[in-house]
């Protein structure tokens, strides 16, 4: 049996081993998945699935610590954030719970016409079928929550792809869903390789595609999916904040410092781009640099660890070699810019790096925030929305007029009003628009996703 060592982001400690699946084992899941969905003898009810996802519930409540660890031990989050991360995980099972008492169809209109008399007609949700999953580094545990909770919830089978770097916690969930009573083939993990996850993602007898990641990979898999397979997909974005003369600066430097170098940028809506009112710029970039620079970086594992590693070295070098463009390109550093080690580089501030620099124009995904000064807030809507990403943005104001006005210039499927971009509740719709992704993500918009839709129509003389 192959496997692969799993280590710590931050000095490479090893974390654990994993089974490394074959092309041959992966297909072998396929078929398993497949067959299990197939076997309606054996389907399970919906009372059955909620006692094992409470069951669930009950298990991972007793090992929040334990789970924890686990999370950032492999994923290099801080301790307290990735504690914070199994909250979420376990309140996340129990919202697909809760969804599922809401699970419901509709009527649908009969009787109107002459060619409908006689006829009543409901419609109710069935699960698609197989769903395949794959995952990214950055939530290890969140993550796999909101992409199996919701396809076991509906009454799916499915197969999870974990990121290589942080495949335990995956692996983990699923040996907890067994544990709490889900009977084999429903729920399974498979770490493998680019030609292993491609027969995953594409296989005919996957009906729903489920991706977090780069969206190079994305599309390129969305154009490879057999005919049928539903899709969604969560890509990053280059998240945008307008920042308004009459902002609270009280609330607007932590929630930023917080947006932007929460698990050192490395999530798809991180704080990226502030575009700050020239009045006001001097002392926001003043103020945020300070912020940034009394952060403490380090081992995930210390408590008192606000940012932690990057998810491997090359990361390291790749922000390295952007920021340095960045300051060749006019860029000017306010706080940060220089790594720290092989695994962590400081919080940085950038003030008016150009508009075509790489920080400007792609996902940084590194404890990298950029202040741009603008003149005219119609000027900073036009340069937030010149990129074919379009995710999560924020507006810092007091005036509701232009609160409402950037809501609807923003480009992106949600706009905060005086809270980062990061802002995320679990139950919340959750997903990008043009090169972000495809469809939305929340633990209730997946169920639906998850499943289709059936019409029945009866037809009956006592109608």
């Amino acid at each position: 049996m192959s496997t692969i060592e799993v280590t710590s982001p931050f000095d490479g400690k090893v974390v654990g081993n994993v089974k490394f699946s074959t092309v041959e084992e992966v297909k072998a899941a396929i078929d398993l998945a497949d067959a299990t969905f197939a076997d309606h003898k054996n389907a399970l009810p919906k009372y059955q699935r909620i006692a094992i996802l409470e069951k669930l519930v009950e298990i991972m409540s007793t090992q929040v610590e334990e789970l924890t660890i686990l999370c950032a031990s492999e994923g290099g989050k801080p301790y307290v954030d990735s504690q914070v991360e199994i909250h979420r995980a376990i309140n996340g099972v129990k919202l697909a719970i809760e969804a599922l008492g809401a699970f419901e169809g509709k009527e649908i209109a009969m009787g109107h016409t002459a060619s409908s008399a006689n006829r009543m007609a409901y419609t109710f949700k069935e699960p698609i079928g197989v769903v395949a999953a794959v995952s990214a580094f950055n939530h290890p545990f969140n993550l796999a929550v909101h992409q199996v909770i919701p396809a076991i919830a509906v009454g799916c089978s499915v197969i999870i792809k974990p990121a290589t770097q942080t495949p335990m916690s995956a692996i983990k969930l699923v040996e907890l869903l067994a544990e709490a009573g889900l009977p084999s083939g429903w729920a399974q993990a498979v770490v493998c390789g680019r030609e292993a996850g491609e027969l995953l993602a594409t296989s005919p007898k996957v009906n729903f595609l489920t991706f977090i990641g780069s969206g190079a990979v994305g599309w390129y898999l969305n154009s490879k999916v057999a005919n049928g397979t539903r899709v969604a997909l969560e890509h990053g974005g280059v998240a945008p904040v307008i920042v308004e003369k009459d902002a609270d600066l009280d609330e607007l430097i932590p929630s930023l410092a917080k947006g932007g170098f929460y698990h050192a940028g490395q999530v798809c809506v991180s704080v990226q781009r502030v575009y700050v009112h020239e009045d006001i710029v001097d002392v926001v970039a003043s103020k945020l640099s300070e912020a940034a620079s009394k952060l403490v970086v380090g081992d995930q594992l210390d408590p008192k660890t606000e940012v932690g590693p990057l998810i491997n070295h090359n990361e390291v070098n790749r922000v390295e070699e952007w920021v340095n463009e960045a300051v060749e390109k006019g860029g000017k550093i306010l706080t940060g810019g220089k790594r720290i080690s092989d695994s962590l580089f400081e919080a940085t501030v950038i003030l008016n790096p150009a508009d075509d620099a790489k920080v400007s124009t792609n996902e940084v995904f590194g404890p990298v925030v950029c202040i741009y000064t603008y003149s005219d807030i119609e000027e900073a809507f036009d340069r937030a929305n010149a990129l074919e990403v379009s995710f999560q943005a924020a507006v810092f104001t007091k005036n509701i007029d232009t609160a409402l006005r950037a809501v609807k210039r923003l480009s992106g499927t949600a706009v905060m009003v005086n809270d980062h971009t990061a802002f995320r509740v679990d139950w919340m719709p959750f997903g990008g628009a043009k090169a972000s992704g495809l469809g939305m993500g929340g633990i209730h918009h997946s169920m639906v996703e998850m499943s289709k839709e059936k019409l029945m129509v009866i037809k009956s003389p006592a109608l």
